[in-house]
């Protein structure tokens, strides 16, 4: 909370936060979130989050892009990102609504369809 206040006392046009929710409580990742989400309704400030919590990043994320070895594999809307079938199974744990270990959905198991 005090890197984002120091952040905002510049009064900046874009905040960049990195890695959000690394080693902090469920709980307290989804206060800061509900933090920036604020933050950008009342300042009008666009932020550019850094996360790799997939879930995390599309819960706040107007449009997302998905890097992968230096590289943008992916890019789309929120809502697109999270209907896509490849980001359901490599990010966000789940294919055709059945459970799976994460052996069986471990991200290289299989080559992505984008790679192709």
């Amino acid at each position: 909370m005090l890197a984002i206040a120091s952040g905002l006392v510049c009064g900046p046009e874009l905040l960049l936060v990195d890695e959000l929710s690394l080693g902090l409580a469920p709980v307290l990742v989804e206060d800061l979130m509900r933090g920036l989400a604020e933050i950008r309704r009342e300042l009008g400030i666009a932020i550019l989050i850094v996360e790799q919590s997939a879930t995390v990043a599309l819960d706040i994320a107007d449009y997302g892009y998905v890097m992968e070895n230096g590289r943008i594999v992916l890019d789309g809307t929120a809502e697109r990102l999270r209907e896509h079938p490849d980001m359901q199974e490599f990010y966000l744990g789940r294919k055709s609504g059945e459970r799976r270990s994460y052996r069986d959905v471990k991200q290289y198991r299989r080559s992505r369809r984008w790679y192709g």
